[in-house]
């Protein structure tokens, strides 16, 4: 993939050029200089890709079952084939290590497109109901906005299930890391997926907001930012189209009293400082009964003082910087409140670690006897940063879990599974995690309150994408 491909877009099934000159850098985080360029596009440019997926909406929507198992396994053998080049590709936009691009954030792209093969075998779109049919069809042409964190993963979950669900699309990737969306397109265009089915437009807010607002996009799915998903939600009621959102988290992580605290709480912190800190549903509030913050604190801070940061390049990488010095700077804004707040700082802070002054890189930090109130417990930093909140009991680590106007993730951690669960029962989040258990691609991903509205991923991505019509006297005798 060569980097004059971010002054193209992908529409119709052809590459071609945007209808403005207007581009701007796309910047490597690991060295603050620009790679490449990338074309911010127009309404003009989203009007064509909307016009190319109309048009191949009525054909694809009738594709067969079979078709569709077809195209997603033939993107995956080629994913497979370039996933070194995917994971290069992500390391080098947004800065993740190398070894965890590729493992981790590339894999999770491949991997949606192997489960959503596997579940599209047996997706029942027809169901009978008595006398009626009840049957699922595809709503139409999907308007997707992708973020640049987990940029394979992100833009996968969403094409895969769109593909799976019979839908065509417009995707406009984060313009901060566009070419791993770039390399996705050509591996859908060497799949044969059909001309206008996928289509992609890059560009800021200008684009995101024609997509929210055009008439022609039947659905939008936007991961991002909650402010930003405020925005696409407004500009997407006049036209009353369904809205997918992923947005924020301030995910609680809870250690109950009877766990082996060196090994949860170095997981915590490693777990939370993952991706540089840059996932929605990092465990960033660590949360332990009041007694055992001394000890805690302790243990956080040779977990965190062992993190390598350096150079995404380098074989021992575990944490790059973070994407731009944008983010950089709100990240020491919030690093800085919670010394002003009075939380204890127990290690990190302010400025970039010794020996790295190129480089949006973040000291990992950990602040103890943090309070509910402060920002860093309230907002979603996406950084390097821990929290250690103290509680009384296991009620009211429930109530300060639950005391948040996100609700994304949850984490519970109990040497009694029973009682993990019993806790994991009343956080109020779309996620919860007992005992560090791993990811699972076919479970739904989404979360409660400013956290968003509705899932992705295995089947419940599949009905985001789809209408419910019942027909009456289908089975009738």
């Amino acid at each position: 993939m060569s980097n004059d491909k971010g002054m193209k877009y992908f529409i119709g099934g052809s590459w071609v050029a945007p209808s403005a000159k207007k581009a701007i850098d796309v910047i490597n985080p690991a060295t603050e200089q620009p790679f490449a360029k990338v074309a911010l596009g127009t309404k003009a440019d989203v009007d064509r890709a909307v016009a190319a997926a109309r048009a191949a909406f009525p054909s694809f929507a009738a594709s067969s079952r079979e078709d569709r198992l077809a195209l997603l396994e033939k993107i995956a053998a080629i994913y497979k084939r370039r996933f070194g080049e995917m994971g290069e590709t992500i390391s080098r936009e947004m800065g993740a290590p190398l070894s965890f691009a590729t493992r981790f954030q590339a894999g999770a792209g491949m991997g949606h497109f192997r489960t959503m093969h596997g579940i599209l075998k047996t997706y029942p779109f027809e169901e009978r109901h008595g006398a009626t049919e009840i049957l699922r069809e595809p709503i139409g042409v999907i308007g997707m906005i992708t973020p640049w964190n987990w940029p394979a993963n992100q833009i996968s979950c969403k094409i895969a299930a769109a593909l799976a669900a019979g839908c065509t699309m417009v995707l406009k990737p984060s313009e901060v890391a566009p070419f791993s969306a770039i390399l996705i397109a050509e591996m859908l265009e060497e799949a044969g997926v059909p001309a206008g089915v996928f289509n992609l437009v890059h560009g800021d807010k200008v684009v995101g907001q024609a997509m929210a607002e055009h008439p022609g996009i039947d659905c939008m799915s936007f991961t991002g930012s909650t402010g930003a998903g405020i925005d696409v939600a407004v500009r997407a009621a006049p036209t009353v189209k369904r809205v997918g959102q992923e947005l924020g988290g301030k995910s609680a992580n809870i250690l109950l009293d009877d766990v082996d605290w060196t090994k949860v709480v170095t997981e915590g912190v490693k777990l939370c400082f993952r991706n540089s800190g840059q996932s929605c549903n990092a465990p960033t509030r660590m949360l332990v009964p009041s007694k055992r913050m001394a000890e805690v604190a302790a243990i956080a801070k040779a977990a965190a003082e062992s993190v390598k940061v350096g150079d995404p390049s380098a074989a021992d990488s575990e944490m790059g910087p973070v994407v731009s010095d944008l983010q950089w700077r709100k990240i020491q804004d919030l690093i800085q409140s919670g010394i002003s707040d009075g939380a204890t700082l127990v290690t990190g802070g302010p400025g970039k670690p010794e020996g790295l002054n190129q480089g949006y890189y973040v000291r990992p930090t950990v602040f103890a006897d943090v309070k509910p109130e402060m920002r860093i417990a309230r907002e979603e930093i996406f950084g390097p940063v821990l929290s250690i909140l103290g509680y009384a009991d296991e009620a009211d680590a429930v109530r300060i879990a639950n005391d948040h106007q996100f609700g994304l993730a949850g984490y519970v951690n109990s040497s009694d599974v029973e009682r993990a669960k019993h806790v994991a029962r009343q956080i109020r989040a779309g996620m919860v995690t007992v005992n560090m258990a791993n990811a699972d691609p076919s479970a739904p991903f989404g979360g409660y309150r400013q956290s968003g509205n509705g899932r992705e991923w295995g089947q419940h991505g599949i009905e985001e994408y789809l209408e419910i019509k019942a027909v009456m006297g289908w089975n009738a005798a």
